[in-house]
């Protein structure tokens, strides 16, 4: 998620910590809306696990 913030602090010109709760706050709005089993990957995806590795599950 580091990486995320970083790059909408970057992107927006916003501080860290005000980037960091945007990004917590969209993390947690796509949490709500989609899916069960797509929601619970979002973790994965957001802390490093890549998306082909995290999705793959899904389709097994």
């Amino acid at each position: 998620m580091d990486e995320l913030v970083a790059l909408v602090a970057k992107k927006t010109g916003m501080p860290e910590a005000q980037a960091k709760v945007a990004v917590e706050t969209v993390i947690n709005f796509l949490k709500e809306k989609l899916p069960a089993p797509i929601a619970s990957q979002i973790d994965g995806v957001i802390s490093g696990g890549g998306l082909a590795s995290t999705l793959g599950g899904l389709f097994k």
